[in-house]
Formats: C-alpha cells, sequence, structure tokens
C-alpha cells in the first residue's frame, strides 16, 4: 500500500473505525532516508497511538538501522515487510523475496527485535511460490525472535493478487504459533470479514485494497462484527464531504504540485462509486492543475447533488 496509506488517508480510515493504520512502506536503504518520499512516508506526527511505521528491505545491518532510526523518531511499533510482491522490491532480495532465504529471514527478526525497545510485527505471504509455501516455518521463526503480532497474505508471492486465497494456511499457522496471527486478502464486505475469522481463527483482519475510496469500510465491518447489523455507506452528502476533507489534507500535506497529483489517484477511487458520472467527473478533474480548480470542481458537482459547505 505504498504510496496510498499516507497520513491523510490513516487519517480518515482512523475515522471510520479502523482499530490501526501502519504508515507506509519506507526502504531501510540508508541512503533513501533523508529523500523527500520517505521523509512524508515516515511522518506518523499525527497518526493516532500506537503509531506504526513499516521498513522494508533485505540487508540486516540496514534493517536494524532503519529500525533504530524510526524508534527514535517516534514510532511505537516497527512492522517488518516480508509480504510485498512488488517486481522493483523483489528484485533487491526484499519484500517477499526474503521468504525463499529462511536463514536470512531468522536473522533479521532476531537483529531488529533485539535493536530495539518497542514492539516488532511482521507481515508475510504463504511463501514464495504455491509449490514453495513455508508460511508456518517463517511464523515460528517470527514467534521464537520475539515478534510481537503477524499478518499474513493469503496468497504466495508468485500468485500476486490472483487466484483463491489460503485462509486454510493462515488457519495452521493460527493453531501452531501462540502470537497474535491477522488475515489478509480478499475481505471487501462485513459478511466475509465474518467468514474470514470463523474460517482462519485469526485474531483479526487486515483490509488494504478495498479501503481504496471506501474508508467506511471500517465502520460497516465493526458494526456487523459487534452487532449483527448491516449498515450501508454513507448518504452522498458525508461522502463528498469526505472526499472534500481528505482532497484538502492531500494538498496541505504534499503541496500544489505533488498534492494535485496525490489527489488524483484518490479521487479516482472516490469515484467508482457513481458509475458513468464518476468516469466523466474523474475525467474531468485529472485535467485540473490546482488544488483551488480540484476544490471548486468538487463544490459545483456537489452543488448538483444539492450538497453544499463551507470551504474551510
Amino acid at each position: 500500500m505504498a504510496g496510498i496509506t499516507d497520513a491523510p488517508f490513516r487519517a480518515i480510515c482512523r475515522r471510520y473505525g479502523a482499530g490501526h493504520a501502519v504508515a507506509e512502506m519506507v526502504s531501510a536503504n540508508p541512503d533513501l532516508q533523508h529523500t523527500r518520499k520517505s521523509l512524508l512516508r515516515s511522518d506518523i506526527s499525527a497518526d493516532l497511538e500506537p503509531r506504526a511505521i513499516q521498513i522494508v528491505g533485505g540487508d540486516v545491518e540496514d534493517m536494524v538501522q532503519a529500525a533504530i532510526r524510526n524508534a527514535e523518531r517516534g514510532a511505537q511499533i516497527i512492522d517488518i515487510n516480508m509480504g510485498c510482491p512488488a517486481k522493483k522490491v523483489c528484485r533487491k532480495a526484499a519484500g517477499s523475496a526474503l521468504l525463499r532465504d529462511p536463514v536470512l529471514v531468522e536473522e533479521i527478526l532476531d537483529g531488529v527485535v533485539a535493536a530495539v525497545d518497542v514492539p516488532v510485527t511482521l507481515k508475510i505471504r504463504t511463501g514464495w511460490s504455491p509449490e514453495t509455501r513455508n508460511a508456518e516455518m517463517i511464523a515460528g521463526l517470527a514467534e521464537a525472535a520475539g515478534i510481537q503480532a503477524l499478518t499474513i497474505h493469503g496468497r504466495s508471492r508468485q500468485c500476486g493478487y490472483r487466484g483463491a486465497v489460503e485462509y486454510d494456511t493462515i488457519r495452521r499457522v493460527k493453531e501452531n504459533i501462540s502470537i497474535p496471527v491477522f488475515a489478509n486478502g480478499d475481505i471487501t464486505t462485513p459478511e466475509q470479514a465474518e467468514q474470514v475469522l470463523n474460517l482462519t481463527g485469526a485474531d483479526g483482519i487486515v483490509i488494504g485494497r478495498a479501503a481504496q475510496g471506501r474508508p467506511w469500510i471500517f465502520h460497516q465491518i465493526n458494526e456487523y462484527l459487534q452487532t449483527g447489523r448491516r449498515v450501508g455507506p454513507p448518504d452522498q452528502n458525508e461522502r463528498l464531504l469526505v472526499i472534500r476533507d481528505h482532497l484538502q489534507a492531500i494538498h496541505h500535506y504534499y503541496g500544489d504540485v505533488q498534492g494535485v497529483a496525490m489527489a488524483r489517484k484518490h479521487f479516482g477511487w472516490y469515484c467508482a462509486d457513481w458509475g458513468d458520472e464518476g468516469v466523466v467527473v474523474r475525467k474531468r478533474f485529472n485535467q485540473l492543475q490546482s488544488p483551488l480548480e480540484q476544490l471548486e470542481l468538487l463544490e459545483s458537482w456537489s452543488a448538483t447533488r444539492r450538497v453544499h459547505y463551507h470551504q474551510s
């Protein structure tokens, strides 16, 4: 979710009931720690506690130093990413590519846990490929190293986001370790959330892509799990107000130039719920070059739907 779960988006998700939000994945490469991208991605100053940073890398010392740096900057949880399937990450023997090298996995986990006084968590996939699933072994290494919680995306790296999620693999992992296990993968509705919890025995679920353009999914899931009541998405008035708040936060966080580009991405996901009308508005929105133009388009679109608000 790098490039997506930035500070403005995390704030919106927490508003709608996400119990925890981890900052974007940041490289452990020391040469990249002072770049604008890394600094923005590692900014957790406005996050609700506990504040968590996710680090990725394939070198033990780089990962140790990245954990120390981020803990010193205020991270209250260090999350290690060994689940990212992106080619540019795996080419550097990081992310889910590490699952091919359990010895290196163990060295990284031992080193990071020993280096910081804050809890360390881990995210993995079920293995490098369906033929080389090793999530149970990696989970055992994680528990032995002192990892405090484990998130599993129920596919191998080779599968990407295709095919059925291996909830049975997550269940086997859960049955064999005592630390909390969180299930991830293709959870897009409250009913699916309940089914996955029942199928896996997991302690909780992690939502990723399903929250893009639908941050209220956390409220919907929480309400269903706690009361059994199915609630729909917010009405159009609330959704348009949320979009306005989100766009303004993006503009403020990134500045006029990058903010405009980032706003286009999120606005596109919000528009998906408006069918053909959303396609037309998104196309117009993507041609705009300033925050003011983007907000004016949103206001004019809101006016056609009889939604009114004061600019803040």
